[in-house]
């Protein structure tokens, strides 16, 4: 495939406290969501600075890409746009058209399927074409890449280097808990074509994480980060519920490992890090959190390998990756959403 320019499509976060309730404007436009609801998600920020981690992730990402694109045989321009925050996608289409760019190839910072992490990013990009107008490019969206071993395997040696921290590892006391942000549980029945996508992804990914990282111990998946109307049924156990049955148990050991992420989002850092952390200590449970691909060279490789493989689908059975997935072109219907859209949160 002729493709001209490479873009990655991300969720973008405040990077100042003035930022923090305009972007949560934006998260939740048309929603619904009350003051009250902004106002408690706010909060989290203040904690940090006030400045979402995920758009210097981003910078960091990008960096590292030219390295990688050079050494796949890549040699496309660069670009940025995300969904609800500067860079704003449709200001970034806008400049990929005035460049001259007719086809680029995008990237999305989710690896998973479901309407939040894939549908709706397929939605921004063609409302961004369309404010932009005549002649924005067309953009192609990658496939998922839930099980490509550039993501398995440093959220790996993640796992494995988090149990080195606690005081034991007998599989008697020892659970490896991986987690995801929860979703309406109608969102997942109609993920994918068949439905239930996005849960089973992550329990493919789970599955083999678990087993490169510690095959001999026990693993849970449980969610984090919920955000909706108490009466609508979402994904569970909550991760801090879960902890609360894992000591009643007798585990006394837990890796988190946040499966669902390809960086330590803003609800990595406050979901587990403080609220799951503060939970475990009230338990007496000991604790270890596993961190994210990041920029991990074989994730930013992952990335210039699967450019390659769409710029030229023969060479990608030449390196045993198998033709382009079927997923690279989701059917209309796929993963469609309820209406209304439901509040999926102010969430990264």
């Amino acid at each position: 495939m002729a493709y001209d320019a490479f873009l990655l499509v991300s969720f973008g976060g405040p990077e100042g406290p003035d930022d923090v309730v305009p972007f949560l404007r934006n998260v939740t436009r048309g929603r619904g969501v009350p003051d009250e609801r902004l106002a408690a998600v706010a909060g989290h920020y203040p904690h940090f600075g006030g400045v979402s981690p995920i758009n210097g992730q981003c910078r960091e990402l990008l960096a590292t890409l030219g390295p990688a694109f050079a050494t796949a045989g890549v040699d496309l321009p660069v670009y940025w746009g995300n969904r609800n925050w500067t860079p704003m996608l449709t200001d970034t289409v806008a400049a990929m058209r005035d460049a001259g760019v007719r086809h680029a190839i995008a990237f999305v910072t989710s690896p998973y399927g479901s309407y939040s992490s894939c549908r709706q990013y397929l939605s921004d990009i063609e409302q961004a074409r369309a404010a932009v107008g005549l002649d924005a490019p067309v953009i192609d969206k990658i496939r998922h890449y839930h099980d490509h071993p550039g993501y398995v395997q440093p959220h790996a040696d993640a796992v494995h280097a988090a149990l080195g921290v606690l005081p034991e590892r007998a599989p008697a006391r020892t659970r490896l808990v991986f987690t995801a942000h929860s979703i309406p549980t109608a969102m997942d029945a109609t993920s994918g074509p068949d439905g239930g996508r996005y849960t089973a992804q992550l329990r493919e990914t789970a599955e083999l994480v678990a087993a490169a990282a510690a095959p001999e111990l026990a693993w849970d998946l449980v969610w984090q980060s919920r955000s909706g109307a108490p009466h609508v049924p979402w994904l569970e156990p909550d991760v801090s519920d879960h902890l609360e049955s894992l000591a009643a148990a007798g585990v006394t050991n837990v890796v988190l490992s946040p499966l669902g992420f390809i960086s330590d989002h803003l609800e990595v850092l406050w979901d587990l890090d403080v609220e799951a952390a503060a939970t475990a200590r009230k338990l007496g449970l000991n604790v270890a959190r596993a961190a994210t691909p990041g920029t991990d060279p074989r994730f930013v490789a992952m990335i210039a390998e699967l450019v390659a493989d769409r710029l030229d689908p023969a060479g990608a059975v030449h390196r045993g990756l198998g033709t382009v997935a079927t997923w690279d072109t989701c059917p209309v219907d796929c993963c469609a959403p309820r209406r209304p859209v439901p509040d999926n949160g102010a969430h990264e």
